[in-house]
């Protein structure tokens, strides 16, 4: 991780469903909620919940200023102006110039940094800023070249529709699942595109067995089992845009409780283990952990995970009478959630003692995931 390029945005969108991640956390008003910063789509959702405080941290500065400009729009612009500004078009269309004008708006509140990297990218701001990251951008380059190979606008658009389990199973089979189909995202999503076009190479490092296998498996129950009209990820993949579905964030009815709640938020740029250093002890009970663990060793990831152990809370303060007592409760022990794409992480045995595995509540919810091209979602609680 130490040769990654920090110079550009890799993620203009979070690609984890926040829909998910709050189920898993479970977050209560006494939280503090330690998250992966990312594009900062799901930092904001877990405002939305009135935690205590939401502390977000990444390594890229610019993952942090799109972080920042999200949060001055979500602070200074209406809801509609937000969509205009990501750049969805469940807002007006042909918004271009108008996005430069929301932009300036918000401009002030954003740090010097963050205004300087702005600032000099114009076309970013035109465009929306949902769209600019390597990744949106690897998406756009299938959508544009690949997929025309594979089907016609109008069977796109008929799977979109959805419709019942039925009606998806036999569409799929009987329309979608051509061997084109098969053959060419194969080709697309191989480890050696990927890698080149959407993630980085080193991501991969600790990944065994066939990549673009994985993923068709998991496309496959996302246009199946789940329904393609409620879904914001498949459609921005295949549409460039949110056509019926919105990410959690960017939905109405969570306009005003994000915007209530963002004098809790906080963020810095450094990484986990730099930051649990600086901030020792059981500060934490909520963790969005993003899917970090994918770029580490089973090493790293037993090492990081012993020191994100050691700043949960473990247990709740009762009062009783005169006397305090410190008593555990479910509810209110600490909740790490993180995802696997394709190297496998959780809990290791030296750890177990300590962590608890949520497996049954983490299986049921993976089902529900709409962000389909994970291979695992974990739920653990720290027990002490």
């Amino acid at each position: 991780m130490d040769s990654l390029d920090l110079s550009f945005v890799r993620y203009a969108q979070v690609w984890e469903d926040a829909d998910v991640l709050l189920e898993a956390l479970d977050i209560r008003p006494d939280d503090v909620c330690f998250s992966i910063a990312s594009a900062g789509d799901n930092a904001l959702a877990l405002l939305s919940q009135g935690p205590e405080k939401v502390v977000a941290v990444d390594l890229n500065p610019t993952q942090l200023a799109c972080l920042e400009l999200r949060v001055a729009a979500y602070r200074l612009l209406s809801y509609e102006e937000l969509l205009a500004l990501i750049g969805t078009q469940i807002a007006e269309p042909n918004q271009d110039g108008l996005r430069n004008q929301l932009y300036q708006r918000c401009r002030p509140e954003l740090t010097p940094a963050a205004a300087s990297f702005w600032d000099s990218r114009p076309e970013a701001i035109r465009a929306g800023i949902g769209h600019g990251g390597k990744f949106e951008r690897y998406f756009r380059l299938f959508r544009r070249f690949v997929l025309p190979l594979i089907h016609k606008p109008n069977l796109v658009d008929q799977l979109l529709q959805g419709g019942s389990k039925e009606e998806r199973e036999r569409f799929y089979s009987e329309s979608w699942n051509t061997w084109r189909w098969r053959l060419l995202f194969h080709l697309f999503f191989s480890r050696q595109l990927m890698g080149l076009l959407g993630r980085d190479p080193s991501f991969f490092r600790y990944v065994e067995g066939s990549v673009a296998k994985r993923i068709l498996a998991r496309t496959q129950h996302a246009l199946t089992e789940l329904n393609p009209s409620e879904n914001p990820y498949l459609q921005w993949i295949l549409k460039e845009t949110h056509t019926t579905a919105l990410p959690f964030a960017l939905r109405r009815k969570n306009f005003e409780k994000i915007r209530s709640h963002l004098d809790r938020l906080e963020w810095k740029q450094v990484s986990i283990e730099e930051y649990l250093a600086t901030h020792p002890g059981n500060q934490f009970s909520k963790w969005n952990l993003s899917d970090v663990f994918e770029y580490l060793s089973e090493a790293d990831y037993e090492s990081l995970l012993r020191r994100i152990v050691h700043a949960s809370r473990t247990s709740a303060v009762m009062q009783t009478g005169a006397s305090t007592f410190e008593q555990p409760s479910y509810q209110n022990r600490s909740r790490i959630v993180y995802w696997n794409m394709l190297a496998p992480r959780s809990c290791p045995p030296s750890l177990r003692s300590q962590i608890n595995p949520l497996s049954e509540l983490a299986q049921t919810l993976f089902q529900q995931d709409k962000a389909f091209f994970y291979s695992r979602l974990v739920i653990e609680e720290v027990v002490g």
